[in-house]
This record gives C-alpha cells, sequence and structure tokens, in this order.
C-alpha cells in the first residue's frame, strides 16, 4: 500500500525537529518504520545511529518486526529500537561508573518496591495498604518530575507530605546501599547524569543521532526532559502522537509536552495524518464530533474511505445483570447471523470490577473469551517468591533475588540489618550473599540480627551444595526448609487463599522436577537452566497472551488504546461510571472525554454502547443518568433502541402536535366528517 501525501512528507522531512500528529488508525506505524528505512537508505544514517523509543514490550516487539520486514535484517542490524525504560537500562549498564554504581546492580519490581517500603516505615504507616500505595505514588510522582528526597522535603507543605518525603529518603538510602534501582530509576538516573555531565552528554547525542519517539502524548516530566538531553541542539528527531489519545496522567503523562515543543523547538515542523484506515466515516464523525468538546492546541478531523456505516446502537438495560446478557445475547445472534470470529468482538469498561458479569454470561454460554491484563502463572507473589530463592541458589550475586527472600518468611532480619550489610558490601564490591559470609561483618552488623542473618545464608550454602549434586531433592529441602506453607496460613486473607497459592508452588515443583529428571521428548536440564527457562518464560507470557486465539476480548479503555476490533461494545456509558466519579469530583472531564473517544475509534465497522436504568453500587441501588458523552454525540447517527430516546423539545412539540392531529382525524372518521 502506497503512502498518502501526509504520511510521504512525514516520512521525508528530516532536517530538522517534527511532530506528526497521528489520529487514531491513521498509520503511524508505517511512517516510523518507512522513516527509518529512509534513514538509511536516502540520508546516509547507519542503523546504530538511530534510536526508536515506544511505551510497551508489545509496540516495540511490533515494531522491529514491521521494520525488519522493510529493511530486512542485515540493514537494521545495530538499531535500537526499545521502550523508554530499556534505553535508560542500556545508558544505565554503559555508563555505571559515572553514576557511581557497582557494575552487577539489581531491579526492584512493584512487590519489591512495596515491601521494602512496608518494612522501612512500620513505625508510621503501620503496614496500612492505602497509604504504602499513595507513598509508592508519591516517591513515582517525585521521580518522573525529576526531584531527589530533599527538594521533595523542601516543597512538602502539608503534614502527610512532609512524612512521605521523609520515607522517600529512607528508601533512596536504602536502594543506593543495596545498588538496587527500581522502575522509575531507569528514566530518572540517565536523565540526571545527562543533565549533570557534558561529556557523557556529548557520548550520547553522537551515538543516537536521530531519535523516533512513538505514543509521545503519554510521556512524562522526566520522559520529556531525557528526549531533549538525547536530541540536544541538532534537533534531529520525530515525535508522533495524538493529544487526543492522551489518556495516563495517573501514570504522570503530560499531553502538555506537546505545547513544550513548540516553545522548546520553534522550528518544530507539524505533519497531521488525519485519514483513517480503521473504521467507518459514522464512527469517525461520532468521534470528531465528541472530541471537539475538548480544549485542543492543534485542530484535525479524522475522516475515511471506507464507507459511511452502520448505525452506532444504544442499548438500555434495566440493571448490570441485564446489561451482561443483552450485550452477550446481541453477540450470539451477531455471531450467528453473520458467520464471524470471536476474536472479532471486544467488550470496553471503564474499571476492571465490570468485567465479572460479562465473563459469567460468556462462561456460561461457553463463549471463549480472554480478559485483557489478568495476572499471570509467574507473576504471582508466590511463585515469584520460590524462583527468587532458586536465582539465589544459581547466581549468588543476584541481590534483588537476595532482598525479596531475605526476610520471607519473616527471619528477623530488618531494613537496619541490610542497609548495614548493603554498605559493607558496596565498600568490598561484593553482593550482599557473599558479604554475609565476612568475619569483619562483626565490626558494623552484631548481636541477632547478624545471628539470624549468618543462619540463613549458612543454610542457603548448604541447600546450594546439595543441588549441584542432586537437585530435586535439594528444591524439595528448600521448599520444606522455609517453612513457607505455614507462612502462607499466617499471611493470607483465608486459609482457602492460602490452600491456592501453595497448589501454585505445588504445580511449580512438579514442573521443576520434570525437566530436571527428563522425560520421554526432551534430556535432563540443569537447575541454572531450568531458573533461566522460568524467568524468561515470565518474561516472555506477558507477550505470549497476544497469540491470536478465536476469543471475545474484555478489556478497559485504557488498556484497548493500540487495538482495533470490527465489533466493538462499550458498556456502562452512565454518569459516574464513564465519565468516573472521582473526574466528575475533580473535575477532569477531559480526560474522561479522551477515554470515550479511544473506545469509540476501536471499532472498525460496528459499535453498540449500553448503559442501565439502575446498577448496584456499595450496596445500594442507584439511578444512573445517561453519560454526557452520549448526549455529545451526533444523535442522527445513534439508534437509541429503547424507550429512553433523548428527545429534544422542538421534536417532542412536534410530536405532540402530530399526535393531536392522529387523535382529531380518527375522532373526525368515527363521526363521517372531514376533520377541520
Amino acid at each position: 500500500m502506497r503512502l498518502n501525501p501526509s504520511q510521504q512528507h512525514a516520512v521525508e522531512f528530516v532536517t530538522g525537529p517534527c511532530l506528526v500528529l497521528a489520529g487514531a488508525g491513521s498509520g503511524k506505524t508505517r511512517v516510523i518504520t518507512n522513516k527509518i528505512a529512509h534513514l538509511i537508505r536516502q540520508c546516509g544514517y547507519q542503523a546504530r545511529h538511530i534510536a526508536a523509543v515506544t511505551f510497551t514490550n508489545k509496540a516495540a516487539r511490533e515494531m522491529k518486526e514491521r521494520v525488519a520486514q522493510t529493511l530486512g535484517r542485515q540493514e537494521a542490524r545495530g538499531l535500537t529500537i526499545a521502550t523508554f525504560h530499556t534505553l535508560g537500562l542500556e545508558i544505565i549498564k554503559k555508563e555505571y561508573k559515572a553514576l557511581g554504581m557497582k557494575a552487577k546492580f539489581s531491579l526492584f519490581d512493584e512487590y519489591d518496591q512495596q515491601a521494602l517500603l512496608k518494612d522501612l516505615t512500620e513505625q508510621w504507616i503501620d503496614g496500612d495498604k492505602d497509604l504504602l500505595k499513595q507513598l509508592a505514588s508519591a516517591i513515582g510522582n517525585w521521580k518522573n518530575d525529576l526531584l531527589g528526597p530533599e527538594q521533595a522535603e523542601a516543597l512538602a507543605r502539608t503534614e502527610r507530605d512532609k512524612l512521605f518525603a521523609h520515607c522517600y529518603g529512607l528508601y533512596d538510602a536504602h536502594l543506593r546501599a543495596c545498588n538496587v534501582l527500581d522502575f522509575d530509576d531507569l528514566i530518572l538516573r540517565p536523565t540526571l547524569l545527562l543533565q549533570r555531565d557534558a561529556e557523557a552528554r556529548e557520548r550520547w547525542q553522537n551515538r543516537l543521532r536521530y531519535l523516533l519517539v512513538d505514543e509521545y502524548q503519554d510521556t512524562n516530566t522526566s520522559q520529556y526532559e531525557l528526549v531533549k538531553m538525547l536530541v540536544g541542539a541538532r534537533a534531529r528527531f520525530t515525535v508522533v502522537g495524538d493529544d487526543d489519545q492522551s489518556i495516563y496522567s495517573w501514570r504522570g503523562a503530560r499531553p502538555q509536552n506537546l505545547a513544550l515543543l513548540q516553545q522548546d523547538f520553534p522550528a518544530l515542523q507539524v505533519i497531521k495524518l488525519e485519514q483513517n484506515y480503521r473504521s467507518t466515516e459514522r464512527i469517525l464523525k461520532a468521534a470528531n464530533i465528541l472530541i471537539a468538546n475538548n480544549p485542543h492546541l492543534y485542530e484535525k478531523r479524522l475522516f475515511s474511505s471506507l464507507g459511511y456505516g452502520e448505525a452506532l446502537k444504544v442499548v438500555t438495560a434495566n440493571n448490570e445483570d441485564h446489561e451482561a446478557e443483552r450485550v452477550v445475547g446481541e453477540l450470539i445472534a451477531h455471531h450467528f447471523i453473520h458467520k464471524t470470529r470471536y476474536g472479532d468482538y471486544a467488550i470496553l469498561y471503564r474499571g476492571n470490577h465490570q468485567s465479572r458479569l460479562f465473563e459469567k454470561m460468556l462462561m456460561q454460554n461457553r463463549i471463549p473469551y480472554r480478559i485483557s491484563g489478568g495476572t499471570s502463572f509467574f507473576a504471582r507473589p508466590e511463585i515469584k517468591d520460590l524462583l527468587s530463592y532458586l536465582r539465589v541458589l544459581t547466581n549468588p550475586d543476584d541481590d534483588s533475588a537476595f532482598l525479596r527472600v531475605v526476610n520471607t518468611p519473616r527471619r528477623e532480619i530488618g531494613p537496619a540489618t541490610l542497609q548495614k550489610l548493603g554498605e559493607w558490601a558496596a565498600t568490598r564490591q561484593k553482593s550482599l550473599y557473599s558479604a554475609s559470609f565476612d568475619v569483619g561483618l562483626s565490626q558494623t552488623l552484631t548481636g541477632r540480627g547478624l545471628e539470624s542473618l549468618q543462619q540463613f545464608t549458612g543454610w542457603m550454602a548448604h541447600i546450594a551444595r546439595l543441588a549441584e549434586s542432586e537437585p530435586v531433592p535439594a528444591v524439595r529441602d528448600l521448599v520444606r526448609g522455609m517453612e513457607y506453607e505455614s507462612w502462607l496460613y499466617e499471611t493470607s486473607p483465608s486459609p482457602k487463599a492460602a490452600e491456592m497459592r501453595m497448589k501454585n508452588v505445588d504445580q511449580l515443583f512438579a514442573w521443576m522436577t520434570e525437566m530436571l529428571e527428563g522425560s520421554d521428548l526432551n534430556e535432563p536440564m540443569t537447575l541454572d537452566q531450568v531458573v533461566t527457562r522460568f524467568t524468561l518464560r515470565e518474561m516472555m507470557e506477558r507477550g505470549d497472551n497476544d497469540e491470536e486465539l478465536d476469543q471475545v476480548q474484555l478489556m478497559t479503555l485504557h488498556a484497548s488504546k493500540g487495538l482495533e476490533f470490527p465489533y466493538v461494545f462499550l458498556v456502562g456509558m452512565e454518569e459516574g461510571l464513564l465519565p468516573h466519579q472521582s473526574s466528575i469530583d475533580e473535575n477532569n472531564i477531559d480526560e474522561e472525554r479522551r477515554l470515550a473517544y479511544v473506545g469509540i475509534t476501536r471499532a472498525q465497522k460496528e459499535l453498540t454502547f449500553t448503559l442501565c436504568r439502575e446498577r448496584r453500587q456499595y450496596g445500594e441501588t442507584i439511578k444512573p443518568e445517561p453519560s454526557r458523552f452520549l448526549l455529545e454525540l451526533p444523535q442522527d447517527d445513534l439508534a437509541w433502541e429503547s424507550s429512553r430516546k433523548i428527545v429534544s423539545p422542538e421534536d417532542r412539540m412536534a410530536k405532540g402536535q402530530s399526535h393531536l392531529a392522529n387523535i382529531k382525524a380518527q375522532l373526525a372518521k368515527a363521526k363521517g366528517q372531514s376533520p377541520q
């Protein structure tokens, strides 16, 4: 398929800063992949001097595949296509000395972070889950805004902010002592380094001579700063984005970054992609009219040459059970009549809690479905715990795994003990595990903490020796010796939950035993190989779920961005759900409208909205109003299937007059005379 004139312009403009405003379904990935090919083939760039940055591993994978198809593996060799965080990690690995870090550092995931914050803040927060979540979010926001603990403390006004800033300081000191980075550090550290270190900045500007950024409207402050540092005064870059699809403010995304570009790079060339290759003209007309209610820096109107298309249906249900019944009923009938695939249908909702009833109905009707964003087996805490134990056995230098297991189950090895161990290990350039055996450690660490620590690492060393010759008994001894089962019963919300979690551990152990002993089809594996396979599996499984199975897709509006489906059900179109009540209270309707816009523009052929007359909420029944977004859509293009059709005063008067005329005509007929 040839590029349209706007796409061609976006590909060929390479002499300065460029913003491609790419509407939904307008072929932005084609523009990026063609531009990379153009830079290499026509403009003399080497692949190793080009970086394309996106937000998710899935998007990066897709882009790599598209580029390989366009260029071929040979020409694309050395090209960087990565997420922001992977690029940040790459910079950290190369610049660890300039950052004052050890070469072997570890990464903390969300679970590790929560566990550490819980330990560090015991005396103030006392394990309050909501407060811990708010604290983690505050630390993330500070890091995204490039603020360290001292700056956060200086800016804190309320008592809560002062406490959070103090906890941020403790958390930061602990991470540095243990040579650990969390997710936000992967952007924060490289950005601060490039801001303050001219030599490092020059190295990276020479290495990456052309930068392409996808989904630019999702960048936060630190990501925008990183982009600025990497492109420098040369400003050879293309960012692709759509301010109408900026829906991640809760993750720090700032659609204002589009406006900042114009200020920071006055020579910015803005190119709009407005032809949509996905949806019917009617769907796009509705989307355009809806989003026109938001303020805009740049105006754009999507258009399509795929025909006008079906009316948009609005289905009113009695309550949420009836809503699920109606949607699944419509879906089954449509599938039967049109001989479609189940994979052609998506049910989109504002909040995860809405999915349950749709799942139940689909299950009862034996319709295959998939929920996006469910927890994978390998992401469950109990599986990650066991894998972390195995990672320490096979790689004693893995500080991240060591920190996860050292006090799980509890062993009286608190944050103060670990911080001292971390400082000792840092000065000796050792891992935390090997430093625990140092004779000199008793100079800084004494008493119960040291005793518990050495008891634990001594036991681990014994298991590791056993694992060299007899891995299966060693792993069995590990699971028994850590007394994990009784700990699960102590810490799980219910005995049933503990039982389920222990079943998962047994399942993992069964798989491992099979792999270690070998089967008819497979050779026996070493413990090292098994652990590597499982760790990769956890990373890969996040992508595995993308395989094309014939299943109805259920997902939140946030998760649907970037996807498309022939037939879409957008459910729960009510005030309080979409727009969400918290956004109504905070007067943040614009972002909710962008969410509705994203939902509408997922549909290729047909779109059905649903709403309820009554809905249960926190144990009581409420009568919600139809969403204001339904009322903002062009009513001529909507088919309201119920008596709740929205009627204007003019229509009502006209209808009343014709009704009156009918009655008069019938009366006249009955009397056998002509009506006056």
